[in-house]
């Protein structure tokens, strides 16, 4: 399954400036409760995890479960330290793993 993330990182900031980070990923999750047409479950299918590095230390980490919604987006903060690189990595059942980076400047 080929996913589509979109993020939301300022490309620039001032140092020490809180920075605002924005991702949103699709992926058609599966919670593994629901029935099919014959009424037997669809295995489960979800992102189980998402991490956020700025310049390679981690910054942000989110465990995911079945209750998720379809497409998740995540939200959070980081101080703008240094110019660099923010990849964000989610991975999840059946061999899922998707990653994505972006280039921040920091004045």
């Amino acid at each position: 399954m080929a996913a589509r993330a979109l993020i939301n990182v300022p490309p620039k900031a001032k140092r020490g400036e809180v920075i605002g980070i924005k991702s949103l990923i699709s992926h058609e999750m599966e919670t593994g409760f629901r029935p099919n047409a014959t009424g037997q479950l669809i295995p489960r299918n979800i992102i189980k995890e998402f991490v956020c590095t700025y310049n390679g230390v981690e910054v942000f980490r989110a465990e995911f479960f079945p209750s998720v919604s379809a497409n998740p987006f995540v939200s959070f903060t980081t101080l703008a330290t240094e110019s660099g690189t923010i990849t964000m990595t989610w991975s999840g059942d059946n061999g899922f793993f998707a990653t994505e980076s972006v280039a921040i400047t920091v004045e």
